[in-house]
């Protein structure tokens, strides 16, 4: 018999972060204008999106099970 993967359960540590990373009073933190005047909330959303989406891409490439 094969050991369990452990794709699956970083798989929903990955999901769990990325609901983490994008819950409203995270979002509030950068919800204000910078010195600029621009808002710093949508460089969040873009650096946290492209994280994740790192991170998933990395776990599945890496997986160990091939």
């Amino acid at each position: 018999m094969m050991p369990p993967s452990p794709l699956r359960p970083r798989l929903i540590a990955i999901t769990l972060l990325a609901a983490l990373l994008f819950t409203p009073p995270l979002l509030g933190l950068f919800d204000h204008s910078g010195d600029n005047g621009l808002s710093w909330l949508a460089l969040y959303l873009f650096g946290a999106w492209a994280f994740i989406i790192l991170l998933a891409a990395l776990t599945l490439e890496l997986d160990d099970d091939d």
